[in-house]
């Protein structure tokens, strides 16, 4: 009999070093490892939960979660390009187009400036929205708007016997591998599954010191309709279709085994007697980007060539392809907040105690890095962005359709990937962008008679670019200048001029075209957005803060890339001259930030938006130091709106409050986002936190609260958005010590930092182009000259 002494250590030489599957790692040339504690999520029991307790795993294009089970493993996965609706899921389908629709813009302007704002709104409920239709043959809520879809779930059954010990489910973010450990009987199991994006594929592999083998049976359950099944040379393949749409996938996997004999029997693949088994799975759909068809990718070559790059290929070469592309990107940061290790406790126990009030730096680092892995696992050059929930969805009819939320949630998806040090994760959303432009610019056309592209609340994977299907919340025609702000932010962090021309500033200056035609001229004179509504709060409106604001920043970024590029002189004073009429962003009777032109803001209101809060972040119009009244009057409508919300809008105060330089503020609503969550279900208002798994909670689940805690962390540490690098603007008290490596600053820079009780001990700095740059602490600047490549550090005391 095996001691249990032997088998803690190979669990101990599994986590840390991938155990004798995969071998110690040597640490990678160049990149920063971080040794203070592990970075892991880790339980010891199974999950039962898909929502609150599976992990996450992705290769990019799929998402698969894991639950762990002992006697039977159930991986369930989803494929990127996967989504009901759209053309063909019904014959009047057209992109939620209402021709002509702009016809009634006048009428609608005409009572506004009357004063019948509920006729007004009546109308634009009836003639400006969007177009779906629902019926049998589109089951989700949303008719042909569609939604995502999982694709289905994997069993893998292990035979064994005697009683179980030793349990443990983890998820290294370190290595980028998910573990399961347990002993029964005699006997030791453990498995290791990984994304590998690199081949496109998921690697799930299992073994056990059993003498004469462990018998496995895989079997693979999907809701949608099977067209095909077939199994040979031991690669089981799975052609599936939709209903309405008719969009056809196939998913499929190949089984390599050590000493195991393979059969293929009612279904089920069957090994019997293997020491260990890996199977290499992936995924693929007809579905393409290409407006208006949205179809043309061959789904069985693609997977064909898949499996083709990965003949022969073993789990620990798949492995090491996997160890150097992922941790070529998640070790260019680390975190550490000082403090002891809490790992030794499982994590939904961490996250409880922790919640309760005992101090635990290293698991809000954790969440940090959370994020990032997250980002890394789901977001990849080739791939499509992100959707509301990553790439992770195990429902036919999911949440808010599991799609492209644009009045908020897509774009705080991407806010970490650049100071976080992830700009090739933010690729995916331009590519995306470029996709939308045709079908863009038809809404604009239809619904309001203009120039340029529109995005607005709800985007599915069709082109649907025209409003929801009902006000207010389906209003939201900014949502393509606030994307495009992302285009703008990726060349500020990278100085990349060939992206900025051929990118960023066609995307920009198409979207900036629609606020040049569609801001109208009020009874002072000044530009606003007419007819608008304030992101899902609140009635119609002759001017929604945001509009403008979003538009200001737009513009303003347009004309700074055209002068940059020394092009378009006369769109670029056009574009001033826009810009400069904008209402500007008000401040109201009791102090406050106004929400619309109007001074009508409810000081008792508690509503989850605070979107006319966007000119303090992401936008950069205002700013403690360069704006300090509009600051302050930004601080009093957080404080109006209260420290309550989802998960997204705690994300979304933390980098507020951090922009406004209080960091202990900001931590507090930090805290908030890692509050342990067992509810099911919707909570609009108040409910927002994170499930065991460190899953973020709107509820339910949403990626968006993730990342943009992520963000704000950052935030917290390092600002650069004011054109100066702004060291540990808003530290919270609690972190006393610590330390950051590998964080990005606009202008090109990447920046370390050490602090010791409260205060900067150095800083570092390293240049991707030469030029001056700024430094700000406290109430010290100094000013830098760098070469390309260069790298200086400054002492705490040159702050003095």
């Amino acid at each position: 009999m095996k001691s249990t002494v032997t088998f803690t250590s190979l669990v101990f030489l599994i986590l840390g070093c991938l155990g004798s599957l995969i071998g110690c790692k040597e640490k990678p040339e160049g990149q920063a490892l971080q040794h203070q504690e592990p970075l892991r999520l880790w339980y010891t029991r199974p999950a039962q939960d898909w929502m609150q307790e599976a992990l996450p795993l992705g290769n990019g294009y799929m998402g698969a979660m894991f639950f762990g089970g002992m006697e039977e493993e159930h991986i369930q996965f989803a494929e990127e390009s996967l989504w009901a609706g759209g053309p063909g899921s019904h014959d009047k389908y057209k992109f939620g187009i209402r021709n002509g629709a702009h016809q009634n813009l006048p009428k609608v302007r005409a009572l506004l400036k009357a004063g019948k704002l509920e006729e007004a709104h009546r109308l634009a409920n009836q003639e400006l929205t969007g177009e779906i239709h629902k019926s049998e043959e589109n089951p989700t809520s949303f008719g042909d708007y569609g939604a995502h879809q999982t694709m289905g779930d994997l069993y893998i059954s292990v035979k064994q016997e005697g009683e179980i010990q030793n349990y443990q489910r983890a998820l290294d973010l370190n290595e980028g591998v998910a573990t399961v450990t347990y002993q029964a009987g005699d006997v030791h199991y453990q498995r290791k599954f990984f994304g590998n994006y690199p081949k496109r594929v998921m690697v799930y592999h299992f073994e056990s010191d059993a003498p004469e083998g462990t018998d496995y049976r895989i079997r693979l359950e999907s809701p949608h309709q099977k067209l095909s099944e077939k199994f040979e040379n031991n690669t089981y393949r799975w052609e599936g279709q939709l209903p309405g749409n008719n969009l056809r996938f196939e998913t499929c996997y190949r089984v390599l085994t050590d000493k195991g004999i393979v059969s293929f029997e009612k279904g089920a693949v069957l090994v019997k007697g293997g020491s260990s088994i890996t199977i290499i799975h992936t995924a693929s759909t007809e579905y393409q980007a290409s407006y208006p068809d949205y179809r043309g990718r061959d789904y069985k070559a693609l997977n064909q060539q898949t499996l083709a790059k990965v003949e022969g290929l073993t789990s620990i070469a798949l492995y090491k392809e996997h160890q150097q592309d992922y941790q070529s990107l998640f070790h260019r940061v680390t975190l550490n907040l000082g403090g002891h290790s809490r790992d030794s406790l499982p994590t939904d126990q961490r996250q409880k105690t922790y919640y309760e009030g005992t101090s635990d730096p290293g698991l809000e680092a954790l969440y940090f890095q959370y994020g990032r892995y997250l980002m890394i696992s789901a977001s990849r050059p080739g791939t499509m962005p992100m959707n509301l929930q990553g790439k992770w969805n195990h429902s036919v009819d999911p949440p808010w359709a599991c799609d492209y939320h644009m009045n908020i949630n897509q774009q705080m998806i991407y806010w970490p990937a650049e100071v976080a040090n992830l700009s090739e994760c933010h690729e995916p959303l331009f590519d995306y962008m470029k996709s939308l432009v045709a079908p863009g610019q038809v809404a604009a056309k239809e619904f309001f008679n203009t120039r340029g592209w529109i995005v607005n609340t709800m985007n599915n994977a069709y082109g649907f670019t025209a409003p929801g299907w009902s006000f207010p919340w389906g209003f939201f025609p900014g949502g393509a200048a606030w994307l495009c702000q992302h285009t703008w932010e990726h060349y500020a962090f990278t100085q990349d001029t060939v992206y900025l021309q051929h990118t960023a500033y066609p995307l920009m200056k198409e979207a900036a075209l629609f606020w040049m035609d569609y801001l109208t001229e009020d009874e002072n004179g000044q530009l606003v957005s007419f007819p608008s509504y304030s992101p899902e709060h609140g009635g119609i409106s002759t001017g929604a803060s945001m509009d403008h604001q979003m538009a200001w920043d737009l513009l303003n970024n347009c004309i700074r890339a055209a002068e940059i590029l020394n092009t378009d002189e006369k769109f670029r004073e056009e574009a001033k001259q826009v810009r400069d009429r904008i209402c500007p962003p008000m401040i109201g009777k009791w102090g406050q930030l106004q929400e619309w032109k109007e001074d009508v803001d409810d000081p008792d209101n508690h509503h989850r938006h605070v979107s006319h809060l966007f000119a303090l972040y992401p936008g950069h119009q205002i700013s403690v130091t360069k704006t300090p009244q509009l600051a302050e009057a930004a601080k009093v409508s957080l404080n109006a709106r209260g420290d309550d919300g989802t998960g997204w809008s705690l994300a979304w105060k933390v980098s507020f409050w951090a922009r406004l330089r209080d960091g202990d503020r900001a931590y507090k609503l930090f805290k908030r986002v890692l509050k342990p969550i067992v509810e099911k279900g919707y909570n609009m208002t108040d409910g927002g936190g994170s499930y065991a798994n460190l899953l973020c909670a709107h509820p339910p689940f949403q990626i968006d609260g993730n990342m943009g805690s992520t963000a704000g962390i950052a935030e917290m540490l390092l600002q650069s958005h004011a054109g100066v690098l702004d060291i540990l603007p808003a530290l919270p008290g609690v972190w006393a010590q610590g330390s950051v490596k590998g964080l990005k600053a606009r202008g090109g820079y990447t920046v370390d930092i050490t602090w010791d009780n409260g205060t900067l001990k150095q800083v570092r700095i390293l240049a991707n182009r030469p030029g001056a740059c700024t430094v700000n602490h406290g109430e010290k600047k100094i000013t830098l000259n760098f070469q390309k490549g260069e790298t200086k550090t400054l002492d705490a005391s040159e702050f003095e």
